[in-house]
């Protein structure tokens, strides 16, 4: 790894410092300006407890997350970090950034979002429904998957887990080897609460919104039942 670069983490509350990504090792330049993706399994900054081990797996979640990264910043740059350089070989993607992720400059406390973003809310809500008028539904919906910009904008990132609507269905296993434990957990009860079976191939609309319901808690009161609006 360059000197100029560090892991970059995220200092949650009674947790201490947590990887900021569980699939990818998260990197960012010292000077807060720089973040990177790499996918790789960098085992000194994921400590034994890699998402995804599978090379096939990466890869096709370092697929995704080009694709759709650089079709979602064509169509709607303004809802992304601008995109300095995709290095193909070493698969990582270098972004420009104005400082640490939302999550972070939040203290990692979701009573901390309207200090930050004051209208945080409308933002999400107007770029996830930019998201579906493009055809993408996107799961990986944790508040650590924005950054914000010199003009208070949040820009999205974490394209590995979006979809196209015209693709074939799919089952939640296909996905449990490669969500943290936690979130497995946090889907137990909404999967009995939703008479939703693991084996069973659902629409990506479907999926999306199960994976909101799993994010709950991550967000204030009152913020899901307005993001699953998008969804009627």
């Amino acid at each position: 790894m360059n000197d100029n670069y560090e892991y970059y983490y995220n200092n949650v509350p009674g947790k201490g410092l947590c990887r900021n990504n569980l699939i990818y090792t998260s990197l960012m330049r010292k000077d807060k300006k720089e973040f990177v993706q790499w996918y790789y399994n960098d085992t000194k900054y994921h400590q034994g407890h890699n998402q995804v081990v599978d090379p096939h797996l990466m890869n096709e979640k370092w697929n995704r997350e080009v694709k759709y990264l650089t079709m979602f910043h064509e169509l709607c740059p303004q809802y992304t970090p601008y995109i300095k350089y995709i290095d193909e070989k070493e698969k990582k993607i270098f972004f420009e950034v104005d400082g640490p992720d939302f999550w972070e400059l939040a203290g990692c406390d979701k009573n901390n979002f309207s200090k930050v973003v004051p209208d945080w809310q409308e933002q999400i809500i107007e770029i996830q429904k930019s998201l579906i008028e493009c055809g993408f539904y996107k799961y990986s919906q944790h508040p650590s998957s924005y950054f914000v910009d010199k003009n208070n904008k949040l820009r999205t990132f974490n394209f590995f887990f979006v979809y196209e609507n015209n693709e074939s269905k799919t089952t939640i296993k296909a996905h449990l080897s490669h969500i943290s434990e936690e979130r497995q957990q946090k889907l137990k009860p909404l999967l009995e609460k939703f008479n939703l079976e693991v084996d069973k191939l659902y629409d990506h609309a479907t999926l999306s919104k199960l994976c909101w319901y799993s994010f709950a808690n991550d967000y204030p009161e009152g913020f899901l039942q307005e993001i699953l609006k998008i969804y009627d």
